[in-house]
């Protein structure tokens, strides 16, 4: 089984996809770029890189196996193991293709390369976007025209007499105008000041008085905290059925309940549901050894 296909189809929907005991395969998206050799302007993307650190299991890689070809999730994590024991003895010797992600490699000191692919964009907002063909821009210096007139209208000094007649006025036109625009700023401020006085006067004269006060409402509020992490009991075709599997599990004390319907159409029923990672791995566990071997943990916003 081939499990580079599954990889890749999670690194659309998710940003990191961990293969446990090898390491996390991380997107990151990069906004549309200007190629100023080709002229082209590729669309947005997700680029690929590859963490030896992320080696915990999540469940994700996992569970989209199971899910996928209708196995246990024990199974699922044996396939995964085995997958990475060939790649791990494959590296060895030679480089590792990763089917459209990249290439995988080992350097001198025996630490995993990973070489993204560019044929590929992950970036589902990207679909049907191809790269633009656009035009280089040429630029002309052209030769800029004085604009001073010709020496045979200049003065000796070498300035020509309208120009000077011309600032003269400029200046006395500019000191009447800031003249007048501060005459009618300071008229403004005085009506101002006197309007804002006569307010003050009519507020302080004033009596408010309240008979009949509302009374004072408390209100409490409580901040919802996202579960992302859900220990699934089955997935069922008829909505009854899942409802009378969440009365089932109600009845045994757990805090079961619908989570939505998946890709296949199927209502998901989940035993609990959890905000942190540990826990939901702790009750699965524990679920699996006394309840249902078959349960498996899906991780989702809802």
């Amino acid at each position: 089984m081939n499990i580079s296909n599954y990889i890749n189809d999670l690194l659309y929907r998710y940003d990191c996809v961990i293969v446990p005991g090898f390491g996390g395969f991380v997107t990151n998206r990069i906004g549309a770029k200007l190629n100023s050799v080709s002229h082209t302007l590729n669309a947005p993307t997700k680029q690929i890189t590859f963490n030896s650190h992320l080696t915990h299991n999540d469940g994700l890689l996992a569970n989209y196996i199971a899910s996928t070809e209708q196995i246990s999730f024990e199974k699922a994590t044996m396939v995964i193991s085995k997958a990475v024991q060939e790649w791990k003895k494959e590296l060895q010797n030679t480089d590792i293709k990763i089917d459209s992600l990249g290439t995988i490699s080992l350097n001198e000191s025996q630490q995993i390369i990973f070489e993204p692919s560019e044929t590929i964009n992950l970036l589902t907002t990207s679909f049907g976007l191809s790269s633009v063909a656009t035009p280089s821009i040429k630029r002309y210096a052209s030769r800029i025209k004085p604009l001073l007139p010709s020496s045979e209208n200049t003065n000796k000094k070498g300035v020509p007499t309208f120009i000077k007649y011309a600032a003269t006025a400029a200046i006395l036109l500019t000191l009447g105008f800031t003249g007048y625009h501060n005459h009618q700023q300071n008229q403004q401020k005085e009506v101002f000041t006197a309007q804002q006085k006569e307010l003050e006067k009519k507020i302080q004269s004033a009596t408010f008085v309240m008979s009949n006060p509302l009374p004072t409402l408390e209100l409490n509020v409580v901040k919802e905290i996202s579960k992302p992490f859900h220990v699934i009991a089955g997935a069922f075709q008829f909505t009854a059925n899942a409802d009378k599997k969440v009365k089932e599990l109600i009845s045994q004390g757990f805090n079961a309940k619908i989570i939505g319907i998946n890709k296949w159409g199927l209502t998901q029923v989940t035993f609990h549901s959890y905000a942190n990672r540990n826990d939901a791995i702790n009750s699965l566990n524990k679920i699996k050894r006394t309840v249902a071997k078959d349960a498996w943990l899906f991780v989702k916003n809802i």
